[in-house]
C-alpha cells in the first residue's frame, strides 16, 4: 500500500456551513397551510389550489445550490471529484422530456440514468465546497499539532479530508484523520457530532474491509428483536418520515380506489403493518360500505427479527381489527426478498382493483450499476403487467445510488445532519432511547452507504427526478397527489417541530426540514399510450 505525500496545514482550516435553498419553483407549505412566501415568485397555499384538488405543477423544477447539498429502511468508485460543475437543472424535478418509447428499452433506460447522473454530479459543489485544507508545501501532517487543535476544527471539514484521503487512496492520512475525528465526536453530543461517530466508523469499516460485517451487526444481532422493535417505535415517534409515508400513500389509495367493492394492496415492506391499519379505519367509514380488502406483504429478515415472527403476526394483527370494523378482508404472504418476487408469489386474481404501495424499499432493489437482473426495473415492469390502478412510492430525496465515494460520502453527510437535526429537536441528546435509535435504525444505513460497495451496497438512493425516469420508461405517468392528502400530511406535521415543512413540485408532495427536501411522495398510473 503506497501513502501518497500529498499533506496539508492546519493553518488551512476554516468553517464552512453548507445552505440548501429551494428554487422558487419549488413551492413550500408550512404546517398550518400556508406558503413561505420569502420569494418573490407566486406561492400556493392548500386552500389556494386548482379546482381540480391536485397539487401544482411545474415544468422546470430544480433545487438550487449555494454551497454544499447535502431511517428509512431496515440494511465503486474510490476516485475524488475535483472537476465537475453540477447544473441546477433537472435535479429533484423531472429531469429529461421526450422520452415517448412504448416498449421498454434497457439500454434507452441506462442512457437517460446515466445523462442525469452526470448532471446531477457535474461540479459537484458538495465536494468543491470542502476545501478549506490548504496543502503546506514540503511539509506533512503534525498529527500531535492537529490533536491539539481539536476544539479549533470544523468537523464537517475533518469528516470530508478523511473521506478525501480515502478516495486518493492515502490510507496512512485517512487513519490519522480518524484518530483526530475519535477526539471530536461523540453518540451523546451535537448532530454533528452524533453523525461524525458514525461516517467515521463508516470510514474505518472501508478502510479494514469490515463494512458489510459492522453494517449486519448493526442491522440485527446487537439488540434483541424486542429492542430493536422498541427503537423503531421510538423512531416512529420522534420523526414523522414514516408517518408521512402512511398518511399520504393511504390518501392516495383511498381516491384511486373509491367506488371499486374488491380492493387488493400489494405492499413491498409492510413491517408491522402499520399503515393499514389507519387504511382499515377509513374504509370503513366509506359510504355504501367497505370493499373486500386483499392485502400482499413482501416481508425482509429485519421485520421479521423485530417482530420476533414471521408475517402470519400482521395477518392476525390485521384480520382482527378489520373484524372489528366491519371490513371484509385477506391476508396473503410473500415471505422473501423483493429482488425475488415473481407474480405467481402475489396471490393477483381477477376482478380485484390491483394497487401497489413502495415505502421507502424500492432503492434497495439493486439496478443497471449493480447487477445484469437489474431487480429495481425488472420489478416496475411486473408491476405494470399486474394492470394496477395505482402505484406509490416514498422515498428519500437523496442522490447515493451510482455516486462517486467523495460525492457520495457528502452528500450523506448533508442529508443525514438534516435528519440528526430533526431528531435533536424533539428529544434530549443524553436521552438513551435516542441514542439507541440512532445507533439500531440509522447508522447502520451510513455504514453501509460509506463502508460497502457493489452487491454489499444495499443502501442505493435516487432523487425524485431519477425515479421519474424508471417510472416513465417502465410504462408509467405521474398522477399528481391530491390536496386532501398534503392536508393530511399538514395535519398530521402539527404535532411535531415547526421546521417541517411540505411542498408540492410536478405532482409529487415533498417533506422538508427546514429547506432540505427529506422524503417525496409520488403517485403513478399506467401510461395509456404505453399499454
Amino acid at each position: 500500500m503506497q501513502t501518497s505525500q500529498k499533506h496539508h496545514s492546519a493553518d488551512g482550516l476554516h468553517m464552512l456551513y453548507p445552505q440548501v435553498y429551494c428554487s422558487s419553483q419549488f413551492q413550500v407549505i408550512d404546517k398550518n397551510g400556508f406558503s413561505d412566501t420569502q420569494s418573490k415568485e407566486e406561492f400556493f397555499t392548500l386552500e389556494s389550489s386548482t379546482a381540480s384538488g391536485s397539487l401544482p405543477s411545474y415544468d422546470s423544477p430544480s433545487v438550487s445550490i449555494t454551497s454544499g447539498r447535502s431511517p428509512f429502511s431496515p440494511q465503486g468508485s474510490q476516485s475524488c471529484i475535483s472537476d465537475l460543475h453540477l447544473s441546477p437543472e433537472n435535479v429533484y424535478g423531472s429531469p429529461l422530456s421526450g422520452s415517448s418509447s412504448y416498449a421498454y428499452d434497457e439500454a434507452g433506460v441506462k442512457s437517460k440514468i446515466r445523462e442525469l447522473e452526470v448532471s446531477l454530479l457535474s461540479g459537484d459543489p458538495q465536494v468543491e465546497e470542502f476545501s478549506g485544507f490548504s496543502p503546506a508545501v514540503g511539509k506533512s501532517w503534525n498529527w500531535d499539532e492537529l490533536l491539539a487543535l481539536t476544539p479549533q476544527l470544523d468537523l464537517k471539514e475533518v469528516l470530508v479530508e478523511a473521506a478525501r484521503a480515502v478516495a486518493d487512496g492515502d490510507f496512512a492520512t485517512a487513519y490519522g484523520f480518524l484518530d483526530v475525528l475519535e477526539q471530536m465526536v461523540s453518540v451523546s453530543g451535537s448532530p454533528i457530532q452524533r453523525l461524525g461517530a458514525y461516517m467515521a466508523e463508516g470510514i474505518r469499516a472501508r478502510l479494514e474491509g469490515s463494512g458489510s460485517n459492522i453494517y449486519r451487526a448493526l442491522k440485527c444481532n446487537e439488540p434483541t428483536g424486542r429492542e430493536l422493535m422498541s427503537y423503531m417505535g421510538a423512531l416512529y415517534e420522534i420523526c414523522p418520515y414514516w408517518k408521512f409515508a402512511y398518511m399520504t400513500a393511504n390518501a392516495a389509495i383511498l381516491e384511486a380506489v373509491a367506488g371499486e367493492t374488491k380492493v387488493h394492496i400489494i405492499d413491498f415492506q409492510i413491517a408491522q403493518g402499520s399503515q393499514y391499519m389507519f387504511l382499515i379505519n377509513e374504509l370503513a367509514k366509506r359510504p355504501g360500505g367497505p370493499p373486500l380488502l386483499r392485502l400482499t406483504g413482501v416481508d425482509d429478515s429485519q421485520s421479521t427479527y423485530a417482530r420476533g415472527g414471521g408475517l402470519s403476526l400482521v395477518g392476525e394483527k390485521l384480520s382482527k381489527m378489520a373484524q372489528q370494523c366491519g371490513v371484509p378482508f385477506e391476508f396473503h404472504d410473500a415471505i422473501m426478498s423483493g429482488c425475488k418476487v415473481q407474480r405467481e408469489h402475489l396471490g393477483v386474481e381477477p376482478g380485484f382493483a390491483v394497487v401497489v404501495n413502495f415505502p421507502y424499499v424500492l432503492h434497495h432493489m439493486p439496478d443497471e450499476s449493480v447487477s445484469v437482473e437489474n431487480h429495481r426495473d425488472r420489478l416496475l415492469h411486473l408491476i405494470k403487467s399486474l394492470s394496477p390502478k395505482l402505484v406509490t412510492l416514498v422515498e428519500q430525496e437523496s442522490n447515493t445510488n451510482t455516486s462517486p465515494f467523495l460525492s457520495r460520502f457528502v452528500e450523506t453527510l448533508d442529508y443525514y445532519i438534516a435528519m440528526f437535526e430533526s431528531i435533536d429537536a424533539a428529544r434530549p441528546r443524553d436521552d438513551k432511547q435516542r441514542i439507541s435509535a440512532e445507533q439500531h435504525c440509522v447508522a447502520r444505513d451510513i455504514v453501509n452507504m460509506i463502508a460497502c460497495e457493489e452487491s454489499e451496497r444495499v443502501e442505493r438512493h435516487e432523487v425524485l427526478g431519477k425515479w421519474r425516469v424508471r417510472m416513465m420508461m417502465a410504462g408509467f405517468m405521474g398522477w399528481p397527489i391530491s390536496t386532501t392528502a398534503a392536508f393530511a400530511a399538514s395535519e398530521m406535521l402539527k404535532s411535531y417541530d415547526k421546521n417541517y415543512k411540505l411542498g408540492g413540485n410536478e405532482g409529487a408532495l415533498y417533506l422538508f426540514w427546514k429547506r432540505r427536501p427529506m422524503a417525496t411522495c409520488s403517485a403513478w398510473k399506467l401510461n395509456p399510450n404505453q399499454i
